[in-house]
């Protein structure tokens, strides 16, 4: 967003800061009702639209809880699928359930990474399909995803991801900018956990800043690359042999809240990118879609394709000319020791 849009757009975004401020009053207030869920609650969310790394994070958090013995349920609204007024089971915690046509892109990563291991129910109404979990999967942990602003659940522990690559945008709230709700409400986080750390430099500026809004703890995470696997592979084949992709110019392609931090991620990794193409976040591919991919990626002189875990769920039942994998990456936490006890302890906290 240019300058001069943005400038235009202020006043939208100071009336939105408003509304958002007028409604944390009234759950402050009593007037709209916070829930106590049948569970322990852990929410995991952010400030700003877009992606900031969150969903390695809340994978990485159910594993945490899983391996503690916990039988845990992921509570998410599933943007992007075809009914959003609907719940949907995605996974039961052994099987999965749904295509993602009917779960959205991230509820079907997640579980296919936790199969076996965690619950996941895409529904708008997470207080509902809480009491469902706990009363038919017996789920004894809740983690919340994307419900920094999703006051109308009581949580045990509140943690919010700020991406160090883009941490506020112009620093405008919506529609000006990327802003949810302003950096002030970082006093409402119980702990801060940085992603995307590449720059030590830039992270202990924001490191700095954020302590002047938070008291809680503040960790620092980095996207790790683990490997690429083929487009429509079988879940749990391992990693294929990458020499002759790093070796040849690849074609990657996207579609994510923050696309610049995948091609960053892949250039750092080696891989020498020709060509690359963004799709909006969340985006439903076509077979024309993926034409163009290959045709612009072969102008380019690419060999390969590649791209994410989250576009390859979308993907499966697409035809390439070029052969396309799927980059297999996780979240590396720095004292994750003491995050995941902070974690495991607040289960055992009432809310």
């Amino acid at each position: 967003m240019n300058s001069a849009v943005a400038f235009a757009l202020t006043p939208m975004g100071q009336l939105y800061g408003v509304v958002m401020k007028a409604r944390r009053a009234l759950y402050q207030s009593g007037c709209l009702r916070v829930h106590q869920l049948p569970a322990p609650v852990i929410s995991v969310g952010n400030l700003t639209t877009g992606g900031t790394g969150k969903t390695p994070l809340v994978e990485w958090i159910a594993r945490e809880l899983s391996q503690a013995g916990q039988r845990v349920c992921i509570l998410t609204r599933g943007y992007g699928r075809d009914n959003a007024g609907t719940r949907v089971v995605v996974s039961d915690g052994t099987e999965i359930i749904s295509d993602t046509a009917e779960t959205g892109d991230e509820p079907l990563l997640l579980a296919e990474k936790l199969k076996g291991l965690t619950a996941v129910i895409s529904d708008a109404d997470r207080v509902s399909a809480a009491h469902w979990a706990f009363a038919n999967l017996h789920s004894q942990v809740f983690v919340l995803d994307d419900g920094f602003q999703h006051l109308r659940v009581a949580r045990n522990l509140n943690i919010l991801t700020i991406d160090a690559t883009n941490p506020w945008g112009n620093r405008k709230l919506l529609p000006a900018g990327i802003l949810r709700e302003s950096p002030i409400e970082l006093t409402r986080a119980d702990c801060i956990v940085i992603t995307r750390d590449d720059d030590p430099n830039a992270t202990e500026v924001l490191r700095r800043e954020i302590a002047t809004q938070s008291g809680g703890p503040i960790f620092c995470s980095r996207m790790k690359l683990k490997g690429l696997r083929a487009v429509r592979g079988e879940l749990g084949e391992p990693s294929i042999d990458d020499k002759e992709i790093r070796q040849s110019n690849v074609g990657a392609f996207c579609g994510l809240g923050n696309p610049e931090s995948f091609f960053s991620l892949l250039s750092r990794g080696g891989y020498r990118l020709a060509h690359t193409q963004v799709f909006r976040d969340h985006h439903t591919y076509t077979q024309s879609d993926i034409n163009r991919v290959v045709q612009d990626a072969i102008a380019h002189g690419a060999q390969f394709l590649l791209t994410t875990a989250k576009d390859e769920v979308k993907l499966r039942s697409l035809n390439f000319e070029l052969p396309c994998y799927y980059v297999d990456i996780s979240i590396e936490i720095e004292n994750a020791d003491k995050l995941g006890k902070l974690i495991v302890d607040a289960v055992n906290t009432p809310a």
